[in-house]
């Protein structure tokens, strides 16, 4: 072995060049720190026993000779070649003037930003005087010149050599540890028997690419069997050596990495999982990505369960319902339908996870599950794709565990290894925020929007015109909001219609919209006033009774007019009725405004009349149809009355149902309408 240390910190293994027929020195670092020189040329020239700097190292001969060389070598990377040149003076010995040397000065790269000088030495004094022992020699020389160099540039752990065809034909110790081949096992394509079936086709064609098009260094990550029969990931880099222009061989290596492979395969899932938990706010959407996320990083199939029944989770024998979410499952593999509800026996794995809080593995035969593993119909998909393993992962949030994956491996492939069931539960950890609220919002919402619908009573029937209602819940907001719309037949036999919207997106804004309601029908039962008025006493009672509610309204009455209808209407703050014709021309009714309820109001609220022509719609609706961000109102309502003209002559039910669906909306708000149809005489 060399005088200096022949590992450095880089990792790489200068011993294998002590044998090499020719004088090898390494320097690193810009002050040309000597790291490594081997045999050949401490033989030749001696050398300190020790790493030192330069000029210890070398004293006049490289001082005073070779400095500038060697810093330009340094800093520009190109190499520089002396051929047969007489000895020079080394530690103060003098030259013999009958001794020559070819030698070579090349970059060497330790890592990134780090490099240092190879300087190869071969003495030539023969060849001086031999031209065809010398020819031979620099052959040599420069095979052995352009081969090491490329062993320097991959910085490896395991070496190895193939020829041009891509074949390995060198025999490589570090593999054999590695691996635990022989090297009749691995010579030619043997090799890739070591590699995941999952990764081996991919390394085929990458490398076969590489082969038949060598225009540079190539790298690929695979995983590959190690002796202990585990897999690991190893980054492979190779770079082919030519001469003349051909490549006579590629020199590569194979360097462990699993643990940069799984802190790069954590933060990619994490970050993955932030993503979607991040831009979704439905729950059903968002356990949909992270099961997706789960199959493309991890499993062969994925199912998240929501827990719907929350009692007796720990204790009681009672059973519990499941919802089955969400699915996702590989390539190949028979899909599993997305959504079902079941109940669990207290002896399903299922339920003995929830309980424990803790991630159960469960692995079985090959497409024979045991019936307690999973859901009844999840136990199909079990034995259909070949199933061998089961993880069920109970996720817990504030405290609960509102929901449950299922993580399955199919064939031969291992189950979920004990780092994976750590990243999963990492990968959940880190949205348990946003899975907190997204699991509020879908049981607030759910509690909401009983009451709202327990609250939009049905239109009343009549024996000729018609009244049709439509509700959407927006599908993002943390609770339903304060729309509302009513229909209902006065003491005197007039119909009314009125719409609504109180000012708040939570359940208070719900309730708020209840009473409203709820007074406007006892004001208007009460007495069979003008709209106006009916809308003045609701303000007065709002003051009194609900508080600092701002809410408006449209109150209008639909009544006999000369063998005809009428709208006798009021408007407080609310965006004006649409009244389209059958012949399909529309405009807003803009008369008996006034402001929006909730505010002391001093002045009668004014009431108009507006004729209703056979046939014709009249439309009342809520500002979650028309009103967009950034977006002039009468921009919204111009596109509201457009879309109506188009549909003048459908039925109700579709008049509502096209506006609804055909018109874009936010979805930030709810959206109410209200529509009422005149007779005609060809209505028959």
């Amino acid at each position: 072995m060399g005088a200096v240390d022949e590992r450095d910190d880089s990792g790489l293994g200068f011993e294998m060049l002590d044998p090499v027929p020719v004088g090898v020195a390494v320097t690193r670092g810009p002050e040309h720190r000597l790291v490594y020189t081997n045999v050949r040329y401490r033989s030749l020239f001696g050398g300190p026993g020790r790493a030192a700097e330069m000029e210890e190292a070398f004293a006049d001969f490289m001082c005073r000779y070779y400095r500038p060389q060697f810093d330009q070598v340094y800093l520009t990377g190109e190499p520089i070649v002396a051929t047969a040149e007489p000895e020079l003076p080394v530690n103060g010995r003098p030259a013999s003037g009958q001794r020559y040397f070819t030698s070579s000065l090349s970059r060497i790269v330790f890592g990134p930003g780090d490099h240092g000088v190879l300087v190869l030495v071969l003495e030539v004094t023969d060849q001086v005087a031999a031209d065809r022992e010398m020819a031979v020699l620099a052959e040599q020389r420069r095979r052995v010149l352009r081969r090491y160099e490329s062993l320097m540039r991959v910085s490896a752990e395991t070496i190895w050599v193939t020829g041009s065809d891509g074949k390995v034909h060198e025999r490589s110790p570090n593999w054999e540890r590695l691996t635990g081949q022989t090297w009749e096992e691995y010579r030619g394509d043997g090799w890739l028997r070591m590699v995941h079936p999952d990764d081996r086709p991919e390394v085929v064609r990458s490398w076969s690419e590489a082969v038949a098009d060598p225009r540079g260094p190539w790298e690929h990550v695979y995983r590959l069997r190690t002796l202990n029969g585990g897999y690991r990931h190893f980054q492979l880099r190779a770079v082919p050596v030519r001469e003349d222009g051909e490549v006579v061989e590629w020199v590569g290596s194979s360097t462990d990495i699993e643990e940069q492979w799984n802190a790069r395969r954590r933060k990619r899932l994490r970050d993955r999982a932030a993503a979607a938990t991040a831009r979704l706010r439905s729950l059903r959407e968002m356990l949909g990505t992270l099961a997706e996320v789960i199959v493309r990083e991890i499993a062969d199939g994925c199912g998240v369960y929501l827990v719907t029944d929350l009692t007796d989770q720990r204790h009681g024998g009672a059973p519990f319902v499941i919802e089955r979410m969400a699915t996702a499952a590989r390539p190949g593999l028979v899909p599993l339908p997305p959504y079902s509800e079941e109940r669990l026996g207290a002896g399903n794995a299922f339920v003995t996870a929830v309980r424990r809080r803790r991630p159960l593995l469960r692995t079985f035969p090959a497409g024979a599950p045991p019936s307690d593993v999973v859901p009844r119909g999840t136990l199909s998909w079990l034995i259909a794709n070949d199933a061998n393993s089961v993880l069920i992962l109970p996720v817990v949030v504030d405290g609960a565990v509102p929901a449950v994956v299922a993580v399955v491996m199919c064939g031969d492939r291992p189950p979920v290894s004990p780092d994976d069931i750590s990243l999963l539960l990492s990968m959940f950890d880190h949205a348990h925020d946003a899975l907190s609220r997204a699991i509020r919002f879908q049981r607030a919402q759910q509690v909401a929007l009983a009451l709202q619908y327990s609250l939009l009573a049905e239109p009343p029937l009549s024996d000729d015109l018609r009244i049709v209602a439509r509700y959407r819940a927006s599908p993002s907001a943390a609770e339903v909001g304060g729309d509302w719309y009513d229909s209902f037949v006065l003491p005197d036999g007039v119909p009314v219609v009125a719409i609504g919207d109180v000012a708040g997106h939570d359940l208070g804004a719900a309730v708020s919209m209840s009473q409203i309601r709820n007074m406007l029908r006892a004001l208007a039962m009460d007495r069979c006033e003008p709209p106006g008025e009916i809308l003045s006493r609701l303000n007065l009672a709002m003051e009194s009774l609900v508080g600092e509610v701002m809410a408006t309204c449209v109150y209008a009455r639909v009544e006999p007019y000369d063998d005809a209808y009428r709208l006798h209407y009021a408007v407080a703050g609310h965006p004006p009725p649409l009244l389209v014709t059958r012949g399909g021309e529309s405009r807003f009714l803009e008369e008996g405004l006034s402001p929006l309820l909730g505010f002391p109001h001093g002045e009668p609220r004014p009431s108009h009349a507006e004729p209703l022509p056979p046939g014709s719609t009249l439309l009342l609706y809520t500002d979650g149809l028309v009103e967009r961000s950034g977006e002039h109102l009468d921009r919204g309502l111009e596109r509201l009355r457009s879309a109506a003209e188009c549909v003048a002559d459908q039925s109700p039910d579709k008049f509502c149902d096209h506006l609804l669906s055909a018109l874009p909306t936010t979805g930030l708000d709810d959206i109410a309408v209200i529509a009422v149809r005149t007779p005609h005489h060809d209505d028959g």
